[in-house]
């Protein structure tokens, strides 16, 4: 039996299994520790197309494998991320934040609308596999760095001092407005940069290699805080090289 061919599916099925433990934890109220999780997946995600790569054992069950592996982390998992932070978000609002049980059954509705992340990362998802434009670029916003930007959240908030039940804001329309922005970002038809490199020269890679720099450096000053601020960067360069370097790049 060929055991390399299944090294890169046993690093996808490592980052299957972060997400589940991802859900565990949200479930359980540590946001936090949910938000390493999927740091820790998004890690395994990047290892198991390189290793799949340097092997040169890449597969279609491969790449479906890594697809379930990516709705479960990168879409559910924010999905409930985000169902928690409107859920306290709520509860603080309603001024019942020692009795849940208190929480009107309008505003608790409002929880539920978090999960047009999963319904959206499920359609990017879908169209990235049978999309031949985006082996070079992403069409939208991909569904790991969506996840990094919500995940994110209560750890900024965390680490900050802010008891980690305390909501992120005080309104819960807020996070509602976030959830549906960052969703249509998903499958808006946006040409983003893709961190493949063919080569190393600058005058193929400019868009690339400013958009690491600027990363490291916001991440060095901002630390965690930087990592929502990256995602935006990423947008925001990506329709400059649209506009002035699309036909160079």
């Amino acid at each position: 039996m060929n055991i390399k061919k299944h090294i890169p599916n046993a690093i996808t099925c490592g980052n299957l299994l972060c997400g589940c433990l991802a859900i565990v934890k949200a479930f359980e109220g540590n946001l936090v520790w949910a938000a390493y999780l999927v740091g820790i997946a998004l890690v395994l995600d990047f290892f198991d197309g390189f290793t799949a790569r340097l092997l040169k054992v890449s597969s279609p069950i491969g790449k479906d494998l890594d697809s379930l592996a990516d709705m479960v982390t990168f879409g559910v998992v924010p999905g409930i991320v985000m169902f928690k932070l409107i859920f306290l978000a709520v509860a603080y609002d309603e001024g019942t934040y020692s009795d849940r049980s208190w929480i009107s059954d309008n505003l608790t509705k409002l929880t539920y609308f978090a999960f047009i992340i999963p319904i959206f990362s499920a359609v990017r998802l879908a169209k990235f596999n049978n999309d031949t434009r985006q082996s070079d670029s992403f069409i939208g916003v991909p569904t790991p760095a969506n996840a990094m930007f919500i995940c994110s959240i209560p750890v900024i908030y965390h680490l900050n001092g802010v008891a980690t039940d305390m909501p992120f804001t005080e309104s819960p329309y807020v996070l509602c407005f976030v959830s549906l922005i960052m969703s249509l970002l998903l499958v808006a038809p946006i040409p983003l940069l893709a961190l493949k490199f063919k080569n190393f020269s600058w005058a193929d890679n400019k868009m690339r290699f400013i958009l690491i720099g600027l990363a490291i450096v916001t991440l060095a000053v901002f630390q965690f805080v930087g990592i929502p601020l990256v995602i935006i960067l990423y947008i925001l360069l990506s329709i400059v090289n649209n506009i002035f370097f699309k036909k160079k790049v």
